[in-house]
Formats: structure tokens, C-alpha cells, sequence
């Protein structure tokens, strides 16, 4: 566990605190990130992260130890993501010469009706909220096991027993989880099975109070025993049809049965020199890079990370990406995504020509915007001893998906049908067996045709702002990773610019004469996202893990 986080937390400070000061100043000579040589994971909750590493130390690679790490956290995240669940890896074998992508995204059941989606915009808030209906088909399991089936080394019997340990021990409730179980409290309090696992006595647990799903680890230890048919066309799969259909959905049997996972080739574009891998659609890595080629006319280390006009910069080029991703963003199987006009240098040429470095901008909204944004979902990253390196992101959708346990499973149920646009006649509207749209951009890159770092983050948009200002201090500003991770964020799309609690407040005063309009969250604030990453020193071959405390992040190695 990290004793030190960063200097940044000391931002506005007043003279009141010079003794806090002086205590964080003595702290801050601790080293900040997390140093090993031989391997490393890096995820959103200390025993996660633990579970992963004793696979690597059990002889395990990159690929067994982040699945060991994913199905963890189902256990000790379970508010975030899980088996009833999907996501994105990226990954890098050394004995492979291209960075490959496994999308393992959730889609929407055969039997979706568009048209009662559609009705109204009222008619999707209300069908889109929690329950049967928005229940999109899960993919973690189908995933996880076929990357497993043709990457990994160790018996799958090994690398979910962490996992299975885990759920037999019972969970210690966190400050986080405490505060969003009673956030979700009436939706958590509507489902038997689920407030049986996550209530005690019908009320939201204590921050240090045991709860303890005991059904989840005999569901894993039966997958690990008898494999995904028992998910995907067995007594699993039957019990989440169930759940799902008794809740008013459309899920069928046959939507389990023809799931499958797709691999697609990764994104790519340069930053300033480094190569940059990451999700593509229905993931939104190609909005990474399109933010990073808009910043990248700047010379952002000469404007300086603390200065009101690099966030005045950074935050008009977020509003034009996020309006191209409402736009153009969709499963590839059903829409033709204009991957490469969107990652092409000249038209983010064309883009930052239109931005005023003298006044804001509201010209560019979004067409049309999801129900709300979650700063749910979950990352890991992954470095092993021969340089194998995995980056995943994966979620249940909001704080606890759509509310549905299903029963004698304990899996959580997402809620990915509220990521599908709001309205109809978009790439991204609704429609039978199609995946939609998500933020999730987990992400390698490379410097000298050598893998230097790996990294994601939750957080719905905040991902794509999130994942671009921390690339942009550590390759611009210089910045150690988990400082890097710990700086202070901002997010603007549409008409708001959202900064973080820790920003100065002359610097608030400057933005809003810019014209924005200004919302501040609080310090280190869930909205913001999460970051967890490993960056691979090339000079002394040592890996530095970072984690974000706007999580329980940690990294850990040997």
C-alpha cells in the first residue's frame, strides 16, 4: 500500500494548514509510485490487485493474472463490474507482433423491440432506468475464459482460485462502497437477491462491517470446474433469463448461446513521438487519440499544467471529440465508423483552427446524450516478467448495473442497454444483437518500438478526458505515474466545464471570464474516473505502478 500520494492534494491550500502543509511535504519524500522489476498489476482495489500478482508469482502471465484480477474484483468491486458484465482488453504478446483487442461487450437481446425504446424521449429515461429492460447480454465470462483458452499458461483452476478465496472470506465494506450502496440505496433495496447481499437489516452496511455474497464464489468455482457452458447453456444462463424476464426484459436462452466475443485490431496513432494502441469501436480509443492530435499543436510544457489557458485549451478540444463520438460512434457490425477521418492529424488541424484562445465556444454540443453518466465501471493493468502487457476495462454499466441479482448466482446484472443513444436514427440507437457505444479505452503505448506503458480508467466520457490528461503529464509535463494520476482533472462537454475540488480558485475566476460555464465536484472526486497504469522504465527495465484514491487503487509487484 502506497503510504504517499501526490503533491497536488496541497494545491489550495490556506494559511490555516501550514501544519498539514509540513506533514505532506515530510510524506511526499516517501517515494510516490509503486517500483518492482519482474511483474506488476495494477487495479481499483488492493486485494484485486493481490489476486493478480499470485498468479504471476505462481508462474502465471499477463493474460492469467488479469483474469485472476477481472474476477476479483467481482468479488471485492462488485458495485463496478462482474460476471454478469463485459469489456475491452488490449494486449501485447512478446510473441506477437500487433497490438490485439478482445471486445467482449455486452449487446442488446434479439427479442429488442426499437420501438418501444423510442416512443418518447420519456419512454427511454423510464424503460432505461434499472430493472429487466435494461439488461444487455453479458460477455466477461465468454471473454475472459476464450483469452484464457489461447493465451494463458496456468490451469484455469489456478487462476480463479483467488477469486474463489476471496468470496469465501466475505468482503470488508470500504468508505467507497459504504457511500455508494447508500447512494443506490433504493434501487438496491427494490431486488431480494441483491439487498440480501449488499443490506444488513435492510439498511446500508457500515464502513468496516462484513458482507458476503456467498453465491458468486460457487458460481466461479463451477465455471472453473465445468467451463461457460454452465453460463452461456446451462443452469447460469437459465437463472439470469429468468431474473432478467421476471423484471421485464426481453433476454432469451438463444441470446446466451450465440454471445460471442469479437477480437479486433487496435486503434492507433502517435503522440508527440510515442505510439499509441488503443480500444476500437464500439470502445472510444480513436477519441483518445483524436484529443491527443488536437493538443498536440500546442507546446503544452511551454503553457504549463497549472495555467488556466492549457485547461482553457484542453477543454474546448473535449467538447469537439465528444461531439464526434455522439455522432459517429457505433458497433462497427452495424455502422461504418470513419476510424480513420477521426484519428487523421489534418482534420484535428482543421478542428484546432476553430478553437478561440480568447473565449469559449458553444457551437459544437452533442447531438443527443445517454440518460446520465456513471462513474462506475473498472480498469486493470498488467506487466509480467517476459513483457507480456494487458491493459482491461470492464463494468456493469452504473453503480450496480441495472439492480437484478440473479438468483442461486449471485451475479450482479448490468444495466449497458442506457449506453445505446436516447433517440432513434443514430449510429448508436438500439437494435437486436447490437453492442453499444462505450467510453472504456484501455490503452498501450509504445516509445521506440518498445512497450512503455499501459493504461485505462472508469468514469463514462471522463474516461477519454481522464486518460488524455494523464498521458499529457507524464509525456509533456514529465510527470512520475502516479503523480501523473493523482493531478487534477478537468471534464467538459456541452455547455459545462467540470473541474476538480483541488483547482485553485483564481484559476476558477480566469476560466469563467473565458466564457465557461464552471462546475466544480470535490477533491479527488469519482466523477473524474480512476486511473490505474504500469509504466515500463526503458532505461532501467523497472516497472512503476500508479493507482488512482479516487478509487481504493493500488498497485502492487515483485
Amino acid at each position: 500500500m502506497k503510504l504517499a500520494k501526490s503533491a497536488y492534494r496541497l494545491r489550495k491550500l490556506k494559511s490555516s494548514a501550514i501544519l498539514l502543509f509540513l506533514f505532506w511535504s515530510f510524506i511526499s519524500l516517501w517515494a510516490q509510485d509503486v517500483v518492482t522489476r519482474k511483474g506488476m498489476v495494477a487495479s481499483a482495489h488492493p486485494l484485486a490487485s493481490k489476486a493478480g500478482e499470485k498468479v504471476l508469482k505462481s508462474g502465471g502471465n499477463a493474460i492469467d493474472a488479469a483474469m485472476a484480477t477481472a474476477f476479483a474484483l467481482s468479488i471485492v468491486e462488485p458495485n463496478a463490474s462482474g460476471l454478469g458484465g463485459g469489456g475491452f482488453i488490449l494486449f501485447k504478446m512478446t510473441n506477437q507482433r500487433n497490438v490485439m483487442t478482445l471486445d467482449y461487450r455486452e449487446k442488446a437481446p434479439f427479442a429488442t423491440v426499437p420501438e418501444i425504446y423510442y416512443r418518447t424521449t420519456e419512454s427511454f429515461d423510464s424503460l432505461c432506468n434499472i430493472g429487466g429492460p435494461v439488461v444487455g447480454v453479458p460477455g466477461m465470462v465468454a471473454g475472459l475464459f476464450l483469452l484464457h483458452q489461447k493465451y494463458g499458461s496456468l490451469p484455469i483452476e489456478k487462476v480463479l482460485q483467488p477469486a474463489i478465496d476471496l468470496g469465501n472470506q466475505g468482503l470488508e465494506v470500504t468508505a467507497k462502497l459504504a457511500s455508494i450502496i447508500t447512494l443506490k440505496y433504493d434501487m438496491i433495496s427494490k431486488y431480494n437477491m441483491t439487498s440480501q447481499v449488499f443490506l444488513t437489516d435492510l439498511l446500508p452496511p457500515e464502513e468496516g462491517s462484513i458482507i458476503s455474497n456467498v453465491q458468486l464464489p460457487l458460481t466461479i468455482r463451477s465455471l472453473a470446474q465445468n467451463g461457460i457452458k454452465k453460463f452461456y447453456e446451462g443452469d447460469i444462463g437459465a437463472s439470469i433469463v429468468k431474473s432478467v424476464r421476471e423484471n421485464g426484459g426481453w433476454m432469451h436462452y438463444e441470446d446466451l448461446k450465440e454471445y460471442q466475443p469479437k477480437f479486433r485490431d487496435a486503434v492507433h496513432g502517435t503522440y508527440r513521438g510515442y505510439d499509441i494502441y488503443s480500444c476500437p469501436p464500439p470502445g472510444s480509443g480513436i477519441c483518445l487519440i483524436q484529443l491527443l492530435n488536437i493538443l498536440e499543436g500546442y507546446d503544452l510544457k511551454e503553457i504549463g499544467s497549472n495555467s488556466s489557458r492549457y485547461f482553457h485549451l484542453l477543454a474546448e478540444a473535449m467538447k469537439m471529440v465528444f461531439v464526434d463520438r455522439e455522432t459517429y460512434l457505433g458497433d462497427p457490425d452495424f455502422t461504418d465508423v470513419p476510424v480513420q477521418e477521426l484519428g487523421d492529424k489534418t482534420y484535428a488541424e482543421l478542428l484546432r483552427g476553430e478553437i478561440k484562445t480568447d473565449r469559449a465556444v458553444f457551437d459544437y454540443q452533442p447531438l443527443q446524450m445517454s440518460v446520465d453518466e456513471s462513474g462506475s465501471t473498472s480498469h486493470l493493468s498488467v506487466v509480467d516478467q517476459q513483457d507480456n502487457i494487458v491493459a482491461l476495462t470492464q463494468t456493469i454499466n452504473n453503480w450496480f448495473g441495472s439492480g437484478i441479482t440473479a438468483e442461486g448466482t449471485g451475479i450482479l446484472l448490468n444495466d449497458e442497454i442506457r449506453d445505446f443513444s436516447s433517440e432513434s436514427g443514430y449510429p448508436n440507437s438500439i437494435f437486436p444483437g447490437k453492442r453499444p457505444a462505450s467510453s472504456m479505452s484501455p490503452t498501450i503505448i509504445f516509445k521506440d518500438g518498445k512497450p512503455f506503458l499501459t493504461i485505462g480508467s472508469p468514469g463514462a466520457t471522463r474516461i477519454i478526458s481522464a486518460l488524455a490528461q494523464t498521458l499529457i503529464n507524464i509525456i509533456d509535463f514529465h510527470m512520475s505515474i502516479d503523480d501523473a494520476i493523482e493531478a487534477p482533472r478537468i471534464h467538459s462537454i456541452g455547455d459545462k466545464l467540470y473541474l476538480e475540488g483541488r483547482i485553485p480558485e483564481e484559476m476558477i475566476k480566469e476560466l469563467t471570464a473565458l466564457g465557461h460555464h464552471v462546475e466544480t465536484k470535490k477533491d479527488f472526486d469519482n466523477y473524474f474516473g480512476g486511473a490505474q497504469g504500469i509504466l515500463i522504465n526503458q532505461e532501467t527495465h523497472m516497472l512503476h505502478g500508479g493507482a488512482d484514491s479516487r478509487r481504493d487503487g493500488v498497485a502492487v509487484g515483485y
